[in-house]
């Protein structure tokens, strides 16, 4: 009985993508159609209202940025991966999403995304403020040290680890 619980078990997460450490996640160049800006068209489900706008920004070379924003901006710097041929965004606080292309539609985290050719003006200033590749660094330390994955306390919102209090900052 305890055979056939584990079979079932592993046959039941052998689909999944499971991230322990955001610092061992290798990210995998965007493929031409992946890489980009794509941002969600009227009201979407997986938003919190229907005025909330969800952007993922794709770099060639693999990094992205989940941005989503209504009242305020929410960013999570993340690693484009693939598994057996599919794609996956894994953001710093691990979250794995799959990412399916169609022409100039992405299908994301629950979400209709379409392509645009720039990020919205928050996501741009988050961007300006946190480059990817010193957030990427930044997070990818302090989770190989055994620290956060930083993370805020929100939960949501990466910050970008500095040894001086002063130098520390977290997305608005």
């Amino acid at each position: 009985m305890k055979k056939m619980l584990t079979i079932l078990a592993l046959l039941g997460l052998s689909g999944c993508v499971q991230v322990d450490k955001y610092s061992e996640v290798v990210k995998s160049p965007a493929p031409a159609n992946l890489a980009g800006f794509w941002q969600s068209q009227g009201p979407q489900r997986e938003l919190v209202s229907p005025e909330a706008i969800a952007s993922l920004i794709v770099t060639p070379e693999g990094d992205t940025l989940d941005c989503r924003q209504w009242q305020r901006v929410i960013a999570l710097p993340g690693k484009l991966i693939v598994r057996d041929g599919d794609w996956y965004n894994v953001t710093v606080k691990r979250e794995v999403y799959s990412a399916k292309t169609q022409a100039d539609t992405l299908e994301y985290a629950g979400m209709t995304l379409k392509r645009v050719e720039r990020p919205t003006a928050e996501c741009a200033d988050w961007l300006d403020k946190h480059p990817l590749q010193a957030v990427q660094a930044a997070a990818t330390a302090s989770s190989a040290a055994g620290g956060s994955t930083g993370v805020a306390p929100d939960g949501r919102t990466p910050v970008v680890a500095a040894k001086s209090p002063d130098v520390a900052t977290q997305a608005p």
